[in-house]
């Protein structure tokens, strides 16, 4: 066998570094608490991707931070959903009495 492949490294200094970490300065820490079996599970998946287990915790987490901030971000509609929210943009309904009032007592303390 020649070289050093990520499926057959026997310790952590022997991993190579993740493409995807970048080579900014790492100032923050973040401590956690798990079972033997969960670490076990991180080392085991660390060593298949070819991280170190401190790359792969943070990797991770980040990779899952992103997607839930998008979930929370991101409004997903049905074909109707998208029909309704498009027609509601494209033919607003009328301003109702109470908007008209207000937005006459904006523009009288605005003074525009």
């Amino acid at each position: 066998m020649y070289g050093r492949l990520p499926y057959n490294l026997n310790s952590e200094s022997d991993m190579a570094p993740h493409a995807g970490v970048e080579q900014e300065s790492k100032k923050e820490r973040l401590e956690a608490r798990l079972t033997a079996e969960q670490k076990k599970h991180i080392e085991h998946a660390a060593r298949i991707k070819g991280t170190s287990v401190s790359d792969f915790v943070v990797l991770s987490a980040d990779d899952a931070a992103v997607r839930t901030i998008r979930e929370q971000e991101v409004l997903i509609l049905s074909e109707r959903g998208r029909e309704m929210f498009a027609h509601a943009l494209l033919h607003p309904p009328a301003p109702g009495r109470r908007l008209l009032a207000a937005a006459k007592r904006y523009k009288q303390r605005a003074k525009i």
